[in-house]
């Protein structure tokens, strides 16, 4: 169930900065991912917090039984609760160096290639 969530939210706000990048090609992943973290964020908070609550009670325990469930529900609502640091903090982090990291390729895949073109064509073999 944590994986879950935590894996929805993140997707959501890549694929929000993703689809933002290109329908607006001038800015850039730092500002797209922004947008997106702050426009994502309520839905990320609603998601998270309806799970959230679900798991309170498990995790107070009270009643026949409760001390068995107690450690789910506290797992449940820890994991919550790191989890929405992870999707609004680490996620945008991850999202900006591995943008910066495909820009770098791509732009020495293409100086390499340009470099390539100018080159001299290779001498015909003498038989």
């Amino acid at each position: 169930m944590l994986i879950g969530i935590v894996e929805k939210n993140a997707i959501m706000m890549i694929d929000f900065a993703i689809e933002r990048q290109k329908t607006h090609p001038d800015k850039t992943a730092s500002e797209v991912i922004l947008e997106a973290a702050s426009v994502r964020f309520r839905p990320i908070m609603m998601t998270t917090m309806a799970a959230l609550m679900g798991a309170i009670p498990i995790a107070v325990g009270w009643g026949a039984g409760a001390a068995t469930r107690r450690p789910l529900g506290v797992a449940v609502v820890g994991g919550l609760a790191f989890s929405q640091l992870v999707t609004l903090y680490v996620t945008p982090v991850f999202f900006t160096y591995f943008e910066e990291l495909q820009e770098r390729f791509e732009g020495s895949g293409a100086a390499a290639s340009a470099n390539a073109s100018h080159a001299s064509p290779p001498e015909p073999l003498k038989a």
